[in-house]
């Protein structure tokens, strides 16, 4: 086995989970996320001499991979036939979980740009120029689609809380 493949292999190795889990969180779906993280894993080991920074390169693949996945004639198909939601499941007791499922399930109904520019600057912990250089758009795009995904996120999560308190009263 040659260096490269080695360092390749470690590199899949220690960030495979949180790659499939930014690719989930940007686009919604497990399989989608899995394609997604593999074709960037493959266009990295392509490339894996000549690109610098290993993390930001996967990083950003993975999150327009994702994207495009989405994009494609095939899922939205798949995704025109089932609007209603599943029914949402019985709190397991567990504040932090129950509200984690409320966040992503609020993060969902984003669109897919949005969505990638939360996750990369509040889960990722991306500054507003990393998620523009990652997105590949101007800065201020990434700061509108902050704000407009934040003030989404704010009323979708904000009329849930009301309804809750409405029915517990």
């Amino acid at each position: 086995m040659s260096d490269r493949e080695a360092e390749f292999r470690e590199f899949v190795g220690a960030r495979m989970e949180s790659l499939r889990g930014l690719a989930y969180l940007t686009c919604g779906d497990w399989q989608v996320a899995e394609d997604a993280v593999l074709s960037a894993l493959a266009r990295l080991y392509a490339k894996w001499n000549r690109v610098g920074n290993h993390d930001a390169y996967a990083r950003t693949a993975v999150v327009r991979a994702a994207i495009d996945e989405t994009r494609r004639p095939w899922w939205r198909r798949e995704q025109s036939h089932s609007h209603a939601m599943p029914d949402p499941a019985e709190p397991d007791g567990t504040h932090v979980v129950d509200e984690r499922l409320r966040v992503r399930e609020a993060l969902s109904g984003l669109p897919p740009r949005q969505r990638a520019v939360l996750v990369l600057r509040f889960l990722e912990g991306l500054s507003v120029q990393q998620t523009a250089e990652a997105l590949r758009c101007p800065a201020g795009t990434v700061k509108a689609y902050t704000s407009r995904g934040l003030g989404a996120l704010r009323q979708i999560l904000g009329t849930e809380l009301e309804a809750r308190y409405e029915t517990t009263v």
